[in-house]
């Protein structure tokens, strides 16, 4: 158990209602929260284990596994849908050499988030790589757009 996770409950003993704070503040320190996490954190707080999952699987901010350095948002909104998002999906995937049921790639480089909506509606479909918008989006361009990006972080 890392000192760490204990200094952080630490920080909340004996007040009411802090177990989303507790668990936003161990995902910042360790980018998402394991198994073994959330006994731990379980165990030091004595709240049930199916209660903290239970938070942690409602709520979108938290992640259960670990994510890619950069995250993809893919827009599953009704404009972006009626666009083709699923096949930008697929897209995405098949640049990725990800899986039907995988997310982040084995080089953990990037993690494809599906998300309700991006607010670029008049520019559907679209995806956010990290800050930066790309619609009007054909299954085609995401090979190049994936490509651009690599070699702008590689060279930024």
């Amino acid at each position: 158990m890392s000192a760490n996770l204990k200094e952080i409950v630490a920080k909340y003993h004996n007040k009411k209602g802090t177990l989303i704070p507790i668990l936003q503040e161990v995902q910042r320190a360790q980018g998402f929260l394991s198994r073994e996490t959330i006994k731990t954190i379980s165990e030091l707080t004595d709240i049930k284990v199916a209660e903290i999952y239970g938070v942690a699987t409602f709520y979108s901010m938290f992640r259960l596994k670990a994510q890619g350095k950069y995250t993809i948002r893919i827009c599953k909104g009704t404009a972006c849908h009626v666009s083709g998002a699923k096949t930008i999906l697929e897209a995405l995937k098949d640049t990725l050499n990800l899986g039907p049921d995988d997310d982040t790639t084995e080089d953990n480089l990037f993690t494809i988030l599906e998300v309700a909506c991006l607010g670029c509606c008049s520019l559907a479909p679209v995806i956010m790589i990290e800050d930066k918008t790309y619609g009007k989006l054909t299954s085609a361009k995401i090979p190049e757009i994936i490509d651009a990006f690599k070699k702008e972080v590689n060279h930024g």
